[in-house]
């Protein structure tokens, strides 16, 4: 098998992650401060954050899919497993708005904050090796 050395690997993990935190920060800034601006109208934070998940979730695929790991295979199969990343994502996030604000008292906003970085920082690793990277290659190479 035709490996690239370490020094290519190290690069492009530092550009896919200087492009996922692009996509994330644009996308997550502006999902969250509509998060504060609904929660602050009164909205449940719970019911805040599932809307404003699926909406992050459908912007991210085409910018995490086009611009961060440049993925060229099949959209549905990636979508797919892209829905699954995000169903696991979105529990976690779930867990951690129910444990910090309905069993330890912390501030929802801050509680989300928190769950932001979590999520980005588990889809980042599940996006790179099983919805568009390597595993994902490997299962159209075998199709």
């Amino acid at each position: 098998m035709n490996e690239a050395p370490p020094a290519a690997k190290r690069h492009a993990l530092g550009t896919q992650l200087l492009r996922y935190g692009f996509v994330g920060v644009l996308s997550n800034a502006a999902g969250y401060l509509v998060y504060l601006v609904a929660t602050h109208q009164g909205a449940e934070p719970k019911v805040a954050m599932s809307l404003l998940y699926l909406a992050g979730a459908c912007i991210g695929f085409w910018g995490n899919r086009q611009l961060t790991f440049k993925h060229g295979g099949s959209v549905t199969k990636a979508g797919m497993r892209y829905v699954l990343a995000h169903c696991m994502g979105y529990l976690i996030n779930l867990a951690i708005l129910y444990v910090f604000v309905d069993r330890l008292s912390i501030p929802h906003q801050l509680a989300q904050a928190i769950g932001i970085v979590a999520v980005a920082g588990f889809l980042f690793v599940t996006f790179r090796h099983l919805v568009f990277g390597d595993a994902a290659s490997k299962s159209r190479d075998h199709s």
